[in-house]
């Protein structure tokens, strides 16, 4: 990876042509027509996926959804450089690298609906569990590729974060130890200019990709709207992790369109202005346009991707209405992974409180907040 980023790197443009990049066009050049296609579809349905799940949240299906309209690029490009056997750490907002690791879309809304702990079974696809905490997944990415070296396994991890959480403490711990340990981690971070309301600029003074030269780690900034460029600087930056080069850093330039949660109003705080700005910018209508150009769109394959859209956005919201709420007592399952005495006094207290026990019941009202 180049020392600094001079520029975003680019491989295709706004209007769908592409650009002249030796170095990066290199590590896509195995991307044929299919695969183009491949991708674009992954876009829009990805995209489906969230605005289907946001209006499930408006119609009061879910408790909360955390949209990603305009990062579809960002997340298609880079999980789709990914191995089987790496293992990702996301944030909040990764639906779509979620869905393309074959996290089923039945299993998106199980926790935003309140119904489970968790979504998916990390395991069964190598990606962990929407993760509130911001910044954690950053130590969590690099220990466990730490310890999967000292096992012998050659695989790398991804952290996936935003710009906000470039602040927290436990990305510049993580950065540490990673460059420390030459841990085989693939730091990326989707800058889309907003953590919540605070703007980028309040974030840092200088491009959040140079932070990560002060640890000896190196940094780039690509085209996050640019699914091609996405998908080169991230195999580029695993091939590295997983060959023992140590850990990058990759800040991916993009924009969050919708709000930063369903509880939030953007329109507070950011003009309409920028937010138009930024759909001119859109990484699928970039996409379309390069298809257009290299003859490899036509309205067969705009219904058939349509379609599928159409069927995942469908299974998405059957599985939601359809999930049933769990038995009271699973609240105390998960929750340690061994047995715990103060689990065990609560689980007993809860169910004595549900089985109609007056005193277990004051217990609940006065001691036990709800």
């Amino acid at each position: 990876m180049p020392d600094k980023p001079a520029y975003p790197i680019q491989l295709i443009q706004p209007d769908g042509r592409r650009v002249f990049d030796r170095e990066h066009a290199a590590l896509v050049a195995d991307i044929g027509p299919e695969q183009l296609r491949a991708l674009y579809e992954d876009l829009v349905v990805t995209r489906r996926i969230d605005t289907e799940a946001t209006a499930l949240q408006r119609q009061g299906q879910l408790g909360l959804w955390a949209p990603m309209i305009g990062q579809e690029a960002a997340q298609v490009g880079s999980a789709r450089a990914l191995h089987p056997d790496d293992y990702v750490f996301c944030s909040y907002r990764e639906h779509a690298v979620a869905y393309c690791r074959g996290v089923h879309p039945t299993e998106l809304t199980r926790l935003w609906r309140g119904v489970a702990h968790s979504c998916w079974d990390p395991d069964a696809v190598n990606m962990t569990n929407p993760n509130i905490i911001v910044g954690s997944q950053g130590l969590h990415a690099t220990g466990y590729a730490y310890a999967a070296h000292l096992d012998g396994a050659e695989i790398a991890t991804i952290a996936y974060f935003g710009d906000g959480a470039t602040s927290q403490g436990d990305i510049a711990e993580a950065l540490g130890f990673a460059a420390s340990w030459t841990a085989a981690t693939v730091f990326f971070c989707q800058n889309n200019h907003w953590a919540i309301s605070s703007p980028v600029r309040v974030q840092s003074a200088t491009p959040i990709a140079r932070r990560a030269y002060g640890y000896g780690i190196p940094g780039l900034q690509v085209d996050g709207n640019d699914v091609l460029a996405v998908l080169a600087v991230t195999r580029q930056a695993i091939a590295r992790a997983r060959s023992g080069g140590g850990p990058s850093f990759i800040e991916a330039i993009t924009y969050r369109i919708g709000p930063h949660t369903t509880a939030d109003d953007p329109t507070r705080y950011r003009s309409a202005a920028e937010t138009e700005q930024w759909k001119r910018r859109d990484p699928i209508d970039r996409m379309r346009k390069l298809l257009e150009r290299e003859a490899l769109w036509d309205e067969a394959f705009e219904r058939q991707v349509g379609a599928h859209a159409d069927e995942v956005a469908h299974q998405v919201r059957s599985a939601t209405i359809d999930m049933p709420d769990p038995a009271p007592m699973a609240l105390f399952e998960n929750v340690y992974a061994t047995s715990h005495p103060l689990i065990a006094e609560e689980r007993n207290e809860y169910a004595r409180y549900l089985a109609g026990d007056p005193g277990a019941a004051t217990v609940q009202q006065e001691g036990v907040p709800s």
